[in-house]
């Protein structure tokens, strides 16, 4: 059973879909921290100068009362829509990248395919079966 599950833990497919997840979160953290850092202090500074973490609406007295949604979520129900429109922009950048990503790996793929590509060389028995039909053909 650890012989089977060796092989199949090793498999290209999975050591892959490894690497690709590993890389998929550090590309995340540089998004989340693009988002964050760089494009919502830009948006919330247009929309009034306010951090877009701390739009929310408190569902009970206490939580509509904090002054910042961390207190807010502590006090009580809260639905915090700035944080959500913080997600939704940062998976609409990761989206648009993948997007970009994939664009160019089908022009790579479709450059590659469209490459006319040599014949193969001929076999050895095609040679000799050349060669037969020429010898064949000056008897004749």
């Amino acid at each position: 059973m650890l012989q089977e599950f060796k092989k199949f833990a090793m498999r290209g497919n999975v050591v892959d879909l490894a690497v690709g997840v590993i890389i998929g979160v550090a590309f995340g953290k540089i998004v989340d921290s693009l988002v964050n850092d760089l494009i919502m202090p830009v948006i919330g500074r247009i929309f009034g100068g306010l951090d877009f973490t701390n739009y929310f609406v408190g569902l009970t007295e206490a939580s509509s009362q904090a002054a910042t949604y961390d207190a807010a979520k502590k006090a009580g129900a809260t639905l915090g829509y700035g944080n959500f429109i913080t997600v939704t922009v940062n998976f609409l950048i990761i989206a648009w990248v993948l997007f970009l990503v994939i664009k160019g790996i089908n022009r790579i793929s479709k450059d590659d395919a469209a490459a006319p590509k040599a014949p193969p060389p001929p076999t050895r028995e095609e040679v000799l079966l050349g060669e037969i039909r020429d010898l064949l053909k000056a008897r004749g």
